[in-house]
């Protein structure tokens, strides 16, 4: 048995000898290790949303310039448009909860080095709009008219119109 063991494990190894791994990527891997970290956090106290809001504005100030300007932009657009939200980081980037869950959040372009920043919407998000909606949109500049968007997707996210 011990034999039949050994013989599979090498056999195993040499298949996997020089291949690339279709697993996660670096980023992705960092991120899951922020939210273990959030996770064990949240477990050792009760995170006020003092303590949230202080978490969201110090991983937005991590940020690189095109992507902390528009991180600040919409931390201030999000807490104007649904004053009850609860700002807390998730995987490592600025997020919005409701009632203990994420419904928004922010995605900076550099974090997976993508060619735009996103703003995101969970599950939990009141966006429902017949058989199929988007929940996440592109950034790449903050217009008055991009401003007025997010606000009212906020509003309408978290249940507040």
């Amino acid at each position: 048995m011990a034999e039949r063991q050994a013989t599979q494990k090498a056999a195993t190894a040499k298949r996997s000898a020089g291949k690339a791994s279709n697993g996660f990527t670096a980023e992705e891997k960092a991120a899951m290790r922020e939210r273990a970290k959030e996770i064990k956090a949240a477990e050792r106290r009760a995170a006020s949303d003092a303590e949230g809001e202080a978490d969201v504005l110090d991983k937005i100030a991590e940020m690189g310039k095109p992507d902390r300007v528009m991180g600040e932009r919409i931390h201030a657009i999000v807490k104007a448009s649904a004053p009850g939200v609860s700002p807390r980081t998730w995987y490592g980037m600025p997020a919005y909860a409701k009632d203990g869950n994420v419904v928004c959040f922010f995605k900076p372009a550099e974090k997976f080095k993508s060619r735009y920043a996103t703003l995101g919407f969970s599950d939990k998000a009141n966006l429902d709009d017949g058989a199929m909606w988007p929940t996440e949109f592109a950034l790449t500049e903050l217009t008055a008219d991009v401003e007025s968007r997010i606000g009212a997707l906020v509003k309408r996210a978290m249940g507040e119109n």
